[in-house]
């Protein structure tokens, strides 16, 4: 069914942790109505009384939110479980209508109005706000494994920091500082001084008992003789020191345990999807459960088209007089962005063991572009654009990806 342009009255929201701001704008631009209303389930029916008093008979009313997934998702599920007509709006987009006027403003409600402007302009290029548990979960699950993913990684730099004062030579000890074998070292000789009077056979059990045999005499002879030519580390208030480390271990220990678990969590309702996009070169879980995360349900793109413009990688076509160039979007999704990104530099990772290109196809797609003369930050949004092509065809059939054949044209 098609609505006309006149036959639709815009609702505009500037979201807020405690409250929001609703304008209300008919399709001549003109402000009908304003309303400021809490945050809570309780209050969003006052949303929908102060609309209908400006929607005649005969008028449908679409929302424009820009957060769907943070502090408007509980308004984004009343109105969609409402059956109303909701769009998720990109900051972005409002911001430049902001920008656009000749004095900029800044409040709640002129915040609201550019919202409405923006789903009055851009209607029908919009995505479908479907703010559906299972996807919001997966993004909070993905959003707390980052985070402990940063916080151990911060761990493991003091540790690096830590040991460098206590142990010169401590990258040598093993393959891995953060290792189960290396932690738990680190955990019980903190500092040279906790391994005074120990003999190698005595380290050397030790080991191996940590490294089911994997580690023995050999690996606490060498520890042992690294130690003894970096010479005495030993300093006042060493104990000091060493509570450091044995914390800095817990800390990594932790984040790695839950990692762990949080991985398992995304495993299970990522599972319920039935996607199959770890089937593809470069996407392990944590990558399959960000895409998921960030698109959302799949079907509020009818195109591969619209989910590159959501992701900000289709090209802005400027023009002047006879004069055509497609700029690089700087508008979309830029967390869906960075992920396609990396996404698509793994698709060119060649191997040292193997000398083979990880995806034979885009690394060809990749050297015909620049052969064409695109320079490589070019051919890379060239891949990234491809790959949303892939991405959309993966999540759509939830069928399993295959590495297109390459064929090359034989010489003469």
């Amino acid at each position: 069914m098609i609505i006309k342009p006149d036959q639709l009255v815009y609702v505009g929201v500037d979201l807020h942790k405690q409250h929001h701001t609703a304008v209300i704008l008919d399709c001549w631009n003109r402000k009908l109505g304003e309303i400021k209303f809490d945050n809570k389930p309780k209050a969003f029916p006052l949303l929908e009384k102060e609309v209908k008093k400006h929607t005649p008979r005969g008028m449908s009313v679409v929302y424009g939110l820009e957060d769907v997934g943070g502090y408007g998702r509980a308004l984004a599920v009343y109105l969609t479980e409402k059956g109303c007509f909701v769009k998720e709006v990109n900051a972005k987009l409002a911001n430049n209508r902001r920008k656009s006027h000749v004095t900029i403003q800044k409040s709640d409600s002129w915040d609201a109005e550019c919202v409405a402007k923006v789903v009055r302009d851009e209607l029908h290029n919009l995505p479908d706000a479907k703010p559906i548990d299972l996807y919001w979960a997966i993004s909070q699950l993905v959003t707390q494994r980052n985070w402990q993913s940063k916080n151990l990684t911060d761990g493991v730099k003091r540790l690096h920091q830590q040991l460098g004062y206590h142990y010169p030579s401590y990258k040598k000890f093993f393959s891995e500082i953060d290792g189960k074998t290396a932690l738990a070292f680190w955990h019980k000789y903190p500092s040279p001084n906790h391994l005074s009077g120990v003999k190698v056979e005595e380290l050397a059990l030790y080991l191996r008992k940590l490294s089911n045999n994997g580690l023995s005499t050999k690996k606490a002879e060498q520890i042992l003789s690294l130690i003894a030519d970096d010479g005495d580390t030993t300093r006042d208030f060493q104990d000091k020191r060493d509570f450091i480390v044995k914390g800095l271990v817990r800390n990594i220990r932790f984040y790695k345990r839950e990692m762990r678990r949080g991985e398992g969590e995304i495993r299970k309702l990522t599972d319920q999807l039935g996607f199959q996009l770890e089937s593809m070169t470069g996407i392990d879980l944590v990558t399959a459960a960000e895409l998921v995360a960030e698109i959302g349900d799949i079907y509020r793109f009818a195109t591969p088209d619209k989910l590159a413009r959501f992701a900000g990688i289709a090209p802005v076509i400027v023009g002047s007089g006879n004069k055509v160039r497609n700029y690089k979007s700087k508008q979309g999704n830029r967390v869906l962005h960075d992920i396609i990104k990396s996404l698509a530099i793994r698709q060119l990772l060649v191997p040292r063991s193997t000398k083979v290109p990880r995806n034979p196809y885009f690394h060809w797609y990749y050297e015909q572009k620049l052969a064409a003369g695109k320079t490589k930050q070019q051919a890379i949004v060239c891949i990234m654009r491809k790959l949303v092509n892939v991405i959309f065809y993966l999540m759509k059939t939830k069928k399993t990806y295959v590495i297109p054949e390459v064929s090359i044209p034989e010489a003469g």
